[in-house]
């Protein structure tokens, strides 16, 4: 096996988008964290809230961490980080991108049941698939019909997890999108607070995008890798 410099051509450009991503969703977490909401309202009062204003009812739960908060569509539960306790803007934001997600769940929303659908398949293939690309690709070889072989069982392996990543980009939009609106209808925030959750959940779909684009691009570089040694 040796080192494809080419490889880093495709994994750069995907590496600095998802550095420039986790930067800007700290800075903007760490930012309106600081923020406190002028109602008084914290991200598990929001939840609250927003379960009497839609009828939508889960269970609460808490987890240790920040930004780990999250919606478990098995369990119909949101699991709610040790930030959410407090009165900024930055918890009430993320609590209600969360409750989005509950939303979409009660509404059958069909991206969020594709992405749970191919969860399974996707915790197996996105380490498979490289381990696959890479046996095929190195040590048997491109040149024989095994590494061929290998090496397109584990592009399309990966290529599950691709999709995943792209599955999630609809998903997490559009749980941003109705946090959003939930939080304008319930006139929890004036709009100097309501400008800052925008700009959390915009930080935070930005990773979305760098994970999407790094998956895609890798993707890319196996195909490539794949149908220019078949053209030689």
């Amino acid at each position: 096996m040796y080192f494809d410099s080419s490889y880093l051509c495709f994994a750069i450009p995907g590496l600095l988008l998802a550095l420039v991503a986790q930067f800007m969703v700290k800075s903007a977490y760490a930012r309106y964290a600081k923020v406190p909401v002028e109602r008084g309202v914290n991200g598990v009062e929001m939840a609250k809230m927003l379960m009497r204003q839609t009828g939508v009812q889960v269970g609460v739960e808490a987890i240790g961490g920040e930004l780990t908060d999250h919606y478990d569509p098995r369990g119909k539960v949101m699991r709610l980080s040790d930030s959410s306790r407090f009165n900024s803007v930055a918890s009430v934001a993320v609590v209600a991108h969360e409750f989005g997600h509950a939303m979409q769940d009660a509404e059958g929303y069909g991206p969020l049941k594709l992405r749970g659908a191919i969860v399974p398949a996707v915790q197996v293939s996105s380490w498979v698939g490289p381990i696959l690309f890479l046996v095929g690709a190195g040590l048997v070889g491109l040149q024989t019909a095994l590494g061929a072989s290998l090496a397109w069982l584990g592009v399309i392996a990966f290529g599950l997890a691709a999709l995943f990543s792209i599955v999630t980009l609809p998903v997490e939009f559009d749980a941003s999108r109705r946090a959003l609106a939930m939080l304008q209808a319930t006139n929890v925030m004036n709009p100097d607070e309501m400008s800052g959750a925008k700009k959390v959940l915009n930080a935070a779909a930005l990773t979305y995008v760098a994970a999407a684009a790094q998956s895609l691009l890798t993707l890319l570089y196996y195909v490539t890798r794949l149908t220019g040694r078949s053209r030689d």
